[in-house]
């Protein structure tokens, strides 16, 4: 997740860039979800007002179990219509995800 101050801005410079529009749909704060990505690719990058690195799952229970038993925090569990989601932060504060679809 890229931090952006115009949602709708940032998607006009990516498109420049190459990428293409993935998924473009109201979020539950009140602000677009737009998720773009290169063709071809696996990796994506979302238009966020934070940063955050979203790691895939296939099963987030047990990553965080195994997390956990590592001394590592991670937050509860967020179920959406997106999927599971999970934030921790590393030693210097960035925010990383866990999502399970």
């Amino acid at each position: 997740m890229v931090p952006v101050k115009d949602r709708q801005k940032a998607k006009e410079f990516y498109l420049k860039l190459g990428f293409q529009v993935i998924i473009e749909t109201p979020d539950p704060h009140g602000d677009t979800w737009i998720q773009l990505g290169l063709p071809n690719q696996t990796t994506t990058i979302s238009l966020a007002s934070f940063q955050g690195i979203i790691f895939e799952t296939d099963n987030i229970e047990k990553e965080i179990s195994a997390l956990k038993t590592k001394g590592i925090d991670v937050g509860n569990i967020d179920e959406t219509p997106w999927g599971k989601f999970a934030w921790l932060k590393d030693l210097d504060g960035n925010g990383l995800c866990l999502h399970q679809k």
